[in-house]
């Protein structure tokens, strides 16, 4: 079975942090069973570990060329791999994929964590008298737990975090194939070759999204959020709601509510922002060559403080996430706050490390989708994004003590408020960012979808569509050139008489 993800994605550490991947340079199975284990208990709430025998590593980097796995020897290994599995208590056990890369074979086993933490494996499962301890990840090894860190661990029995839950309230077949295999589209994954003839069940079953026995096998929650055409039928709060305030806090003001699957949501809310809120300015000066530009929110920040509410938000919950687009800020609301480890000081000096994350499946979704980052960077990321704009600091509110929502306030840029700067002797302002400009500039004769992509350096796949182009066929700076067939297959698109209008403004 391959993995959710591309093999090279893996091995970059673009994706997977350093703390959730262990390389092997061969097939050892006392430090790889100890790993897996560590993996399965998932002390921290990390998500999926992998371990990749058959290549070497050098402070935690892959070394190539790589060693390889011979493929030859993948049946043994799972023989083998079955019976130590068997020794853990509870048992549990991991899936395996022989990849391809540089010409040769590696094996990759993957670990979700485990339904039945904790977990317990021998020291060393190939010796005749056999001594169990638990294990967990501290950095990058896999360690004998203290004291403290057993007695948390052992609290740790069925808590399961709610994503990564049955619901026995909904069906498999709520689910869509469909949508599952355009995630592993996405991801470059090589099971979305496999799963094209693959029954529904069969591909939730290898994508961790279901769980029980064939005849009472339930959906998981992170399933029917991410993968499911129903999730408003079972997570009503689970929407972003977005409000546009042109007067501040008062009437009138108008609203608009992204459904769908959470990432759908993601991508649409900032697709939106990006053509309808972000400006930019550019200001020329008399005195010198070269200008200023800047824009009144930078999109990183943005792009960061929304990915995180839908990372870190309750789905327990009723609440929505809230967008407040603000004259002077926009406000992002999150409810049941941040997780109780997280203090406002740690806030205030823009260095947060989760203690333990609140959805760890969706977190793992986001990032092989490339919509969140790695661990702890979020905070930092939108501290640097308003810094490198020239814009104040980001204000963030943990509600203590009460803790029922968190706040993250991003301010306007503060030259989108001056006014009559004498040093200015142009300045140029639109809602239109430099990408839409460049669309509606290419699309001036009509262009199909995968020539609109290859301009803007993307693939040709659904999603780049949704996040870059999608947004100015509903803005009405470019048509359908078929209107009547949407999906045909000689479909173009064209700037419309009023994206060319905005051209002209422009210039």
């Amino acid at each position: 079975m391959s993995i959710l993800i591309n093999i090279e994605d893996l091995l970059s550490g673009s994706i997977v942090e350093g703390t959730r991947m262990e390389f092997k340079k061969g097939w050892n199975p006392v430090p790889i069973m100890r790993s897996i284990c560590a993996f399965a208990n998932d002390f921290e709430n990390e998500g999926s570990g992998y371990i990749i025998v058959g290549v070497d590593e050098v402070d935690g980097k892959p070394i190539r060329p790589f060693e390889g796995f011979n493929p030859t020897n993948l049946e043994r290994v799972e023989k083998e791999l079955v019976g130590y599995c068997n020794l853990i208590q509870p048992s549990y056990f991991p899936r395996l994929s022989l990849e391809a890369v540089d010409g040769k074979h590696v094996l990759v086993i993957w670990c979700p964590a485990g339904a039945n933490r904790p977990y317990k494996v021998p020291d060393d499962v190939t010796a005749k008298h056999k001594s169990y301890n638990y294990r967990i990840r501290f950095r990058s090894n896999s360690i004998i737990p203290n004291d403290e860190q057993t007695t948390e661990l052992i609290q740790l029995t069925a808590k399961i975090p709610f994503d990564d839950r049955v619901n026995t309230f909904a069906s498999v077949t709520d689910l869509s194939k469909s949508l599952m295999r355009e995630h592993l589209q996405e991801t470059n994954s090589k099971l979305y070759e496999e799963s094209e003839e693959m029954p529904l069940e069969e591909l939730a079953e290898k994508m961790n999204l279901s769980q029980g026995a064939k005849e009472h096998l339930f959906p998981k929650n992170v399933g029917l959020l991410m993968f499911s055409r129903k999730s408003q039928e079972y997570f009503k709060g689970a929407v972003i709601e977005l409000v546009e305030f042109p007067n501040g806090l008062e009437n009138p003001y108008t609203e608009k509510q992204f459904e769908g699957t959470i990432q759908k949501q993601l991508i649409d809310v900032l697709a939106y922002i990006k053509t309808n809120v972000i400006k930019t300015k550019v200001i020329k000066y008399t005195d010198r060559e070269k200008s200023d530009r800047f824009f009144n929110y930078p999109y990183d920040a943005i792009e960061e403080a929304i990915a995180n509410a839908v990372f870190h938000r309750n789905y327990e919950l009723q609440d929505p996430i809230e967008i407040r687009i603000l004259p002077e800020a926009i406000e992002i609301i999150s409810y049941n706050g941040a997780d109780p480890s997280l203090k406002q000081t740690d806030f205030d000096k823009g260095r947060v490390r989760a203690r333990r994350y609140r959805n760890r499946r969706i977190g793992e979704f986001l990032k092989e989708l490339r919509l969140t980052e790695g661990r702890g960077t979020g905070i930092p990321t939108i501290v640097k994004s308003l810094a490198d704009n020239g814009s104040p600091v980001p204000i963030f509110d943990a509600n203590e003590p009460e803790r029922l929502h968190f706040i993250v306030e991003i301010p306007i840029h503060p030259k989108f408020i001056e006014q009559g700067n004498n040093q200015v002797s142009d300045q140029v302002s639109d809602q239109v960012s430099d990408q839409v400009i460049s669309i509606i500039k290419y699309c001036s004769s009509p262009k199909s979808r995968q020539e609109i992509l290859n301009f803007l350096g993307l693939k040709n796949h659904s999603m780049n569509f949704k996040r870059n182009v999608q947004p100015l066929i509903e803005g009405g700076y470019i048509d359908y050139t078929i209107k009547e067939n949407l999906k045909d297959r000689n479909q173009k698109y064209v700037a419309t008489d009023f994206g060319k209008s905005v051209l002209i403004k422009i210039e």
